[in-house]
Formats: C-alpha cells, sequence, structure tokens
C-alpha cells in the first residue's frame, strides 16, 4: 500500500512537471491580462454568432413579409369574386 502511494506521488509530480513545461501563449503576461484576451475572444465570437442570428431572423421576417402579403392578395381577389356587381354603386 505504501509502494502505491509512492507511486502516485511520483506520477502526480511527474504529470505536473510536465505541464509545466509546456509553452503557452500566456508567457510574460499577467493573469489579469490573460483573462482579459479570454474575454475578449469570447465577446468577439458573441459578437459573430448575434450577427448570424440577427440576419437569419431578418430572412425568416421577409419570408413572413412575403407569405403575408400573398394572403393578402387572395383575400382581395376571393372578395372581388365574391362581392355582389352592384355593390358599392
Amino acid at each position: 500500500m505504501n509502494t502505491s502511494r509512492i507511486a502516485l506521488a511520483t506520477l502526480l509530480i511527474g504529470a505536473a512537471a510536465l505541464a509545466g513545461c509546456q509553452k503557452t501563449d500566456t508567457e510574460g503576461k499577467g493573469p489579469a491580462e490573460v483573462a482579459g484576451k479570454q474575454i475578449d475572444k469570447a465577446a468577439v465570437e458573441a459578437g459573430k454568432e448575434l450577427k448570424q442570428a440577427a440576419q437569419e431572423a431578418g430572412k425568416a421576417m421577409e419570408n413572413a413579409g412575403a407569405k403575408i402579403q400573398e394572403k393578402a392578395k387572395e383575400a382581395q381577389a376571393d372578395a372581388k369574386k365574391d362581392a355582389p356587381a352592384d355593390a358599392g354603386k
């Protein structure tokens, strides 16, 4: 049991050492600067997604408007067809 604890501790220390050796983009930057960069990146991505959603909503509204106009024209044609010939005189 003692051997397994030593092996586990050695493994964890080795993993931590390897993780510390990885080259990262944050060298020379403080935690606030790193967090700021991440926030900026997230804001840009959110902006892109919002723009795409707005474009899709705009297209859907245009399609709905076209369908409404089509139905209004059909209703107007039906009303003219069903109206008596002397109506409005």
